[in-house]
């Protein structure tokens, strides 16, 4: 008996079709959302910097201010020794209302001078939290400067995998956009330091 040949199935070119066009669908919405992930990135990281250098010039601003309290308090302990110095030099000489208008004079650079050293702690605790702010910020930005990359990675990569109707290309645009969705979420919360 001879060997029928049975006919090879035939794709059906709707079914087909159908298929590639749910798949590019699936893909383009994945990159829309890939696309907000990258929008909350882009924006992340300008606050963060912008936060950053802010901080920084606070900061300055408020080493500056200690500088001039440092330098007041100076000004004052020096004056107060240079009339104590005089006393002790010319005291037992001065007319009594010149010595009592000089001892007065001490009493005031002295209080002066305290009042300037009390003042600078506060500005020195307001100085060092600024700078903490910068340094998390400075932390921080890398996480969405990267996020930002891995993320425009992924919707080239998705867009491609469209063009090549390849599933392959879309995953390996889900891991970079994963990886990137977790440098972004890292950006506002902070749970590891990249640097």
């Amino acid at each position: 008996m001879a060997e029928a040949e049975l006919p090879e199935p035939v794709k059906d070119a709707l079914t087909e079709g159908r298929s590639h066009q749910d798949f590019t669908r699936t893909v383009a919405l994945v990159t829309a959302v890939y696309a907000v992930i990258l929008a909350i990135a882009a924006l992340g990281g300008r606050n963060t910097m912008r936060e950053t250098l802010l901080a920084q010039q606070k900061a300055s601003d408020q080493w500056a201010f200690y500088q001039a309290k440092v330098i007041r308090e100076h000004v004052y302990r020096t004056n107060a020794r240079r009339i104590e110095l005089e006393l002790l030099e010319r005291g037992p000489v001065m007319r009594a209302e010149a010595r009592a208008k000089f001892e007065e004079l001490q009493k005031q650079f002295a209080e002066e001078a305290t009042r300037f050293g009390d003042e600078k702690t506060g500005i020195e605790q307001d100085a060092r939290a600024l700078e903490h702010a910068r340094d998390l910020g400075e932390a921080r930005d890398p996480n969405f400067d990267l996020a930002e990359v891995l993320l425009q990675i992924a919707i080239v990569v998705a867009s491609v995998s469209i063009l090549a109707h390849s599933r392959a290309l879309f995953g390996g645009s889900l891991l970079f956009a994963l990886a990137g969705t977790a440098l972004c979420a890292n950006g506002f919360l902070l749970l590891v330091h990249l640097f």
